[in-house]
This record gives C-alpha cells, structure tokens and sequence, in this order.
C-alpha cells in the first residue's frame, strides 16, 4: 500500500512541478528575461531545464526518504551481492562440511556398532576367564602360602644354622683358647715342678679401689700403687733380699692412660698385672695397669656353685676331693661375674667339720651341696663363703646342715 502511495504522490508532485516550471519558462518567456547573458529564449530553456531537474531530484529525495529498501538497494546493493555471495559460498562449504560430518557421523556410528559387538564379545570372554580363573586364584593363594611357609622354614634353617655356626665359632674359640691355656698351663706345670715360676701371667701384684678427690692426686695414687706392686714383686723374685731397687717395668702409655681415666668421677679398680710368668731370681718383672669400673659383683646370701655327693662317696679323700670342687666352682663362677681377689675366704675349722660330718653321714644317702656368700662383695673385695649341705629328696625328711 506504501508503494502505491509513493507513486501517487509523485505523479502528483511532477504534475504540480511541470505546471509550475512551465509557468515559470512562460514568465520567463513572455518578460523576456535573460540570465548569464543569455537569449529570453534560451533563458525559457535553461529555467525548463532546472525545473525539470528539480522534479527529478525531489522525486529520487523523496523516494529515498520514505523507502529504505530503496536506500538500500541503491546506496548498499554491491556490499549486499558481496556478502550474499560469500554466503552462498559459505552455505555450500557448511553443506559440504555437513555432509562430511554426516559421513563420519556415519562412520563413526559404524565403528561404535562394531565396538559394542567386540565389547560384548570382550566381556564373555572376560566371563569365561573368570570363572577360569577363581580356581587359579585359590591356587595362587595357597601356593603362596605354601611359598611363605617355606620362607619362615628356610629363615628359620638359616637362623640354625647361623646360630650353630656361630656356637661352633664360639666353641673352637674356646677349644683354642683352652688348647693355648693348656699349653701355658703345662709349661707353668713343668716350670712350678722346678719350682721357679714364682709370678705367673696374669697373676695380680695389687688390687686398690681408686676415688680421687682432686684430679691433682692421680699421680701420688699411681705412684702407691706402683711401689707397693714393686714390693710385692721383689718379694717373689727376689726373697730373703731388701727392695731397695726397681724390678717392676710398666709402659709409659699405660701409665698415662690409666691417668686419664681414674680422674673421671666415680670408684675405680685399679690392679697392676703380671704380663707373664717370672721366675725366681728374674732382675725384670713387665706388668700392665687394669683399670675398670667398681661394682658389686656377690650378693649377699648368693648362691655361687653347687655339686651332689653321691651316696658311695664316703671316704675322706672322696668327700674332700668333692669339696674343693665346689670351691674350684665357687671361685670360677666369682672370677667370670668380674671378681678379682686371689682367692676365696671360708672357717678353716667349719670346713673340716663339714667334712667329717659328710664321711660319717648314713649309709646310702645322697647329699647336695652348695656354697653361699657371705657378704655382699665388689670387684676387689675377698670373697667370704659359706658352705653348706641338704639332703635331697628321697633319702627321708630333707634337712639342711652347716659346719
């Protein structure tokens, strides 16, 4: 309806335009008006002209005013056969893109067809190997405990063994030890049958219990104990002689050790010691300090060893033959619990009353007997025992004796 109305309007406007212009050329015309020096006559016509003009300018301005597409198609018609074709050209690469993606949309639901048939196919056949494979699982497990069973067995073995070897390491130690104290021990035999070796190796000259006050007094202690172990050494040597000399060497190095450690705070055992067997009339005795911590080593009402009198055992020589075992006993167990007295304190007299009472026991009667401290004692404290008899069960009412 707009369009009918904008023709009608300029059918109207060029009317009135072309009677007024004609007007105008006839005005023009008859007044006989010249411009720009030209003719009345061709004034008409140029005044035509310009009428003519300006009823095609208001009719293009006013069409372009009221329409817009008119605007548009005259003034943006090119950039819109542009972009309609680069459109187009767009639309036809999306169509052939679409139809690519629809091939492999198809494709892929191709594949995706084909992957669930193989998944399907994979989970039977995951199905079958499971119930295939719980048997082998149960198999597994015991084989495996099996495995850690003969592991912890193996360990074990391997712990035997290493524990037998280490106990047959230790026991050819002490075969060797023994082998070379036994070999010591029957050369001192050979040499105290000649009756020379009057210091034996190992044997202590001195034993003291050292707590300095001072630090300063470390020398004048040493010094003591180096010239009563001297003494003591020159005595055996040398006897029926005065010590008015040296005999006792001992290094200089163990001096200075022995210095530093009976500074540190606490009780000290010091003893000098014998680095071999000397013999009588020897000018040189070498010794060396030890020095160790003091300690209780006995207890007091302790039992230290123990032996059976068997019931045929009644002579005297039997009976005193098994007592000094039990003292050899007493004194071994004391010296390997760290005790370093010479040996053993006990009641001559109750000892051989002890004896006596044994000889004269009833016939047939077996007899325990055990040796008891009777102080408590430290490393270089004398060692007091007590020993004593029960009678063991069996041999009528258990009673206990003691010489």
């Amino acid at each position: 309806m707009t369009g009918w109305l904008l023709i009608l309007a300029l059918l109207v406007l060029g009317g009135v335009l072309s009677t007024l212009g004609d007007r105008l050329g006839s005005l023009v015309g008859k007044s006989r008006l010249s411009l720009f020096n030209l003719r009345p006559r061709k004034t008409a016509v140029l005044i035509t002209v310009m009428t003519g003009s300006l009823i095609s300018a208001l009719s293009l301005g006013l069409m372009l005013l009221v329409s817009q597409q008119l605007r548009v198609g005259l003034f943006e018609l090119d950039r819109i056969e542009h972009r309609l074709r680069d459109s187009r050209t767009n639309l036809a690469r999306t169509q052939a893109e679409l139809k690519r993606s629809h091939s492999d949309l198809l494709q892929a639901e191709k594949g995706r067809k084909q992957a669930r048939q193989l998944l399907a196919e994979a989970e039977r056949q995951a199905r079958s190997l499971r119930a295939a494979l719980g048997p082998l699982m149960q198999q597994r497990q015991a084989l495996e405990q099996q495995r850690d069973q003969l592991n912890r067995d193996i360990s074990a073995k391997d712990a035997d063994i290493l524990r037998n070897q280490q106990e047959l390491a230790q026991v050819k130690g002490r075969i060797a030890a023994a082998g070379k104290e036994l070999k010591e021990l029957e050369a001192n035999l050979l040499a105290l049958r000649r009756g020379d070796v009057v210091i034996s190796s190992g044997q202590s000259l001195v034993i003291a219990k050292v707590q300095l006050q001072k630090p300063s007094q470390r020398k004048e202690v040493i010094e003591a104990l180096l010239q009563q172990a001297n003494k003591v050494a020159f005595q055996r040597v040398l006897p029926g002689q005065s010590p008015e000399r040296q005999v006792l060497l001992v290094p200089r190095g163990d001096i200075t050790k022995l210095e530093d450690v009976i500074t540190k705070p606490g009780t000290w055992v010091v003893s000098i010691v014998s680095a071999g067997n000397v013999l009588r009339g020897e000018r040189r005795v070498v010794a060396f300090p030890d020095v160790r911590p003091n300690r209780q080593v006995v207890r007091l009402g302790e039992q230290m060893a123990t032996t059976v009198l068997e019931a045929d055992e009644r002579s005297p020589q039997e009976v005193q033959s098994r007592l000094n075992l039990l003292l050899a006993a007493t004194f071994t167990r004391a010296q390997r619990q760290g005790a370093l007295a010479d040996g053993l304190q006990f009641d001559i007299s109750s000892f051989n009353r002890l004896g006596k009472q044994l000889s004269e026991r009833p016939s047939g009667q077996t007899v325990r007997l055990e040796s008891v401290s009777q102080r408590d004692s430290d490393i270089a404290d004398p060692l007091v025992v007590e020993l004593r008899w029960l009678q063991t069960p069996g041999n009528g009412q258990a009673g206990r004796s003691q010489p």
